[in-house]
């Protein structure tokens, strides 16, 4: 075994051991704290906590998220916490990108050939509500960007976009 294998190996033991101590703790700080990628702890969770959705999906997956209305598009980079509501328009490829367009304050290109994994992701947050979002990964592990279900005012999940998300997880189990 070679020394980067035990760091690796020890790294993953952290992450964990950090889970195990807090299990609703945020998935990209637990990642930091044990310097391995987002995804590497997010397969760290119980199973019935995610679902790998193959990234050739990624079409697919966004044509269904169009359908949900106003959705919370969030990107967590160490920097930023950016959350922004909107509805999500359908896109199309051009010139390297995956092109988002419309009466949305949600648009922009993904370079979406970079998306390497999709997850629906089931969850308690650390307020002990359940949290529900679709993830899309990069090659290095990292999270691209999030779609959650929303809350309403009482910070309920909507339930038309819940039985949207379920929908998704029996459609890609």
């Amino acid at each position: 075994m070679t020394t980067v294998d035990v760091a690796t190996r020890d790294s993953i033991e952290h992450a964990r051991a950090l889970l195990a101590a807090k299990p609703d703790g945020l998935i990209e700080a637990v990642a930091r704290e044990a310097n391995v990628s987002t995804r590497t702890v997010l397969e760290l969770l119980p199973a019935e906590q995610r679902l790998f959705v193959a990234p050739e999906r990624f079409e697919e997956i966004w044509k269904e998220l169009a359908t949900w209305g106003t959705v919370l598009f969030l990107m967590h980079t160490p920097d930023i916490v950016l959350e922004c509501e909107g509805a999500l328009p359908v896109g199309s490829f051009g010139h390297g990108y995956y092109n988002i367009h419309g009466d949305s304050p949600i648009g922009g290109h993904i370079k979406a050939e970079n998306c390497r994994a999709i997850y629906l992701v089931d969850r308690a947050t650390a307020q002990g509500r359940r949290a529900c979002s679709v993830q899309f990964f990069n090659g290095a592990g990292e999270v691209m960007f999030k779609i959650f279900v929303r809350r309403d005012a009482a910070r309920q999940l909507l339930p038309d976009q819940l039985a949207q998300f379920e929908g998704l997880k029996t459609k890609f189990a």
